[in-house]
């Protein structure tokens, strides 16, 4: 199978995550969402892969979610999902999808967990946080 990163080059945990899958010699499929947003059907099938709540998705920090009143319990999981489909940096990321998983790697050492070859040395967050690499 081959693994997949629903990326945001804008956000270093993305590009961390990314590059902590290419120093574990895979060269993902890379979907940047806000280019390309997955279906609101593949969102969905991410979500309950993910096993979380469609809320638990949400990203607030740099989105409209303040604005539009998101943090109100009334809204439905399909009304989150019209947000998010509207709106796609509403979707919090990266998430990742390999035969092992789908998880939304926040932080990005998450990955970790779902890569099938195990990174080979200590990898170095772009803040220079070392992330030590793990035996499989």
């Amino acid at each position: 199978m081959t693994t997949t990163i629903y990326h945001n080059p804008d956000c270093g945990t993305s590009r961390n995550t990314l590059a902590m899958i290419r120093a574990s010699d895979e060269e993902p499929v890379i979907i940047e969402y806000l280019k390309t947003p997955p279906s609101r059907k593949k969102l969905v099938e991410l979500i309950a892969a993910m096993g979380i709540s469609v809320r638990e998705l949400l990203r607030e920090k740099g989105t409209p979610y303040a604005e539009l009143g998101l943090g109100d319990a009334k809204w439905s999981d399909g009304e989150l999902l019209d947000f998010m489909m509207a709106h796609p940096i509403l979707v919090n990321r990266p998430i990742v999808v390999t035969s092992k998983g789908v998880k939304l790697c926040r932080p990005s050492e998450v990955v970790l967990d779902l890569l099938e070859t195990p990174l080979l040395a200590d990898f170095l967050k772009e803040d220079g946080e070392r992330v030590a690499a793990r035996q499989s």
